[in-house]
């Protein structure tokens, strides 16, 4: 239900009234009670762009059966809407369901960070340079060390360590991604550290820390101005400064390059975010207003409404928060360090009389005769597949 905010309470309270805007901020629905809020009309203006849904989807149709038996009904209407229209005020024809999300505002303001694949250099063997260790996953039993003591030594000596780097910041910026890619610069190889696990104490963000010291403004707070601090000061100022995060991240080496999120579906860039599981499960399909930025990290003035997918979880991305997946390297990295902006978000689903009729027609397209030599009829019908418990994709959890 919507909450209409009064010309009174505007008049009472001018200052409350001034509602801020300079991130992206739109006040154009009301008031919302809840996280999710069903509604029969999607109204938006903005520029339109869905050319990476389809290649995202067949991502997860390839590599999750649980989650193709769950989502192909969907994904296919949805390619059909992007395709055919793209209008969401055509929802309604192609058996599609709609519920907006309230914001942390409650005026649907949900806001957009970034997260990216860093690639840093390591070495194999540590030296004078390269001396900060990426560690694999201890057996600590839920009672693992604190990132002070990590730094302190608790895990040297037990063969953990995967590869040196010569900056404990490149190393501390790739748990916070929760993955990255390391190019192993002693013999020109290049790997992808997955998330491993993680240490189970509780995350603080420095770039918190650093605004709460004044030490950096905090309409200037991004990736790029934590390194720039970082680059100021001397080995032991910056431990301190990340030691006010005990918690650690652990990785797990891949032969593959897929980077994959939790629900282990390789991400495309710009077309999956981490989400909220408990609202948003695993697969949910998000049409959003994504702000856009300009170089200095600011937003320009402009949404794109695009089609997104919650294929990833993160420790600080809770409720009307996504984390968008910007891509690999130093330039995502820059791009998404910028993200904290807003934008409106609708999760997308199916009619219950829509997702049946397109189940039957599938079930009754992929009944087939197989003939034997001796004419022995045996049949195979999806039905007794799609009857199975649907059965949620395991992956990684960062």
């Amino acid at each position: 239900m919507l909450r209409k905010l009064t010309f009174v309470s505007c008049v009472l309270g001018l200052a409350a009234c001034a509602r801020p805007v300079d991130r992206g901020q739109q006040y154009l629905d009301g008031e919302f009670d809840h996280l999710l809020n069903p509604v029969t009309n999607v109204l938006s203006d903005k520029p339109r762009d869905y050319s990476r849904f389809e290649a995202q989807a067949e991502q997860v149709l390839t590599r999750s059966p649980s989650m193709m038996l769950r989502y192909q009904n969907l994904y296919q209407q949805i390619k059909d809407w992007a395709a055919n229209s793209g209008d969401p005020t055509s929802f309604s024809q192609y058996g599609l369901t709609t519920e907006q999300m309230g914001g942390g505002d409650g005026y649907g303001n949900v806001m957009f960070t970034g997260y990216f694949s860093p690639v840093i250099e390591l070495r194999h063997e540590q030296d004078d340079r390269f001396k900060y260790p990426v560690y694999a996953l201890p057996d600590c039993n839920e009672q693992c060390p604190t990132r002070a003591e990590i730094y302190n030594g608790a895990l040297a000596g037990q063969g953990l360590e995967l590869g040196y780097s010569a900056s404990k910041l490149d190393v501390f910026m790739m748990e916070v991604q929760g993955s990255g890619f390391v190019h192993f610069e002693d013999n020109d190889e290049l790997q992808y550290f997955a998330y491993g696990g993680k240490n189970g104490h509780p995350y603080v963000s420095i770039g918190k820390v650093l605004i709460e010291r004044g030490e950096v403004p905090r309409e200037k707070m991004s990736l790029r101005a934590i390194a720039e601090w970082v680059s100021q000061h001397d080995d032991a100022t910056v431990r301190e400064l990340l030691e006010q995060n005990p918690s650690y991240v652990f990785f797990s080496p891949r032969d593959e390059l897929d980077v994959l999120g939790t629900a282990g579906i390789p991400l495309l860039p710009m077309a999956s975010v981490a989400a909220d599981r408990e609202f948003l499960p695993m697969g949910s399909v998000l049409l959003a207003e994504v702000p856009q930025l300009d170089a200095d990290g600011n937003w320009n003035g402009k949404h794109v409404l695009t089609l997104l997918m919650a294929l990833d979880t993160g420790g600080a991305v809770k409720r009307n928060h996504l984390d968008l997946y910007h891509g690999m390297g130093a330039q995502a990295g820059i791009d998404a360090g910028h993200y904290k902006h807003f934008g409106r978000v609708w999760k997308l689903g199916l009619t219950p009389d829509t997702d049946a009729e397109l189940t039957a027609q599938r079930i009754e397209a992929t009944q087939k005769t197989v003939v034997s030599p001796v004419d022995t009829t045996l049949t195979f019908n999806e039905e007794a597949v799609v009857a199975q418990p649907v059965q949620q994709a395991q992956g990684l959890d960062n």
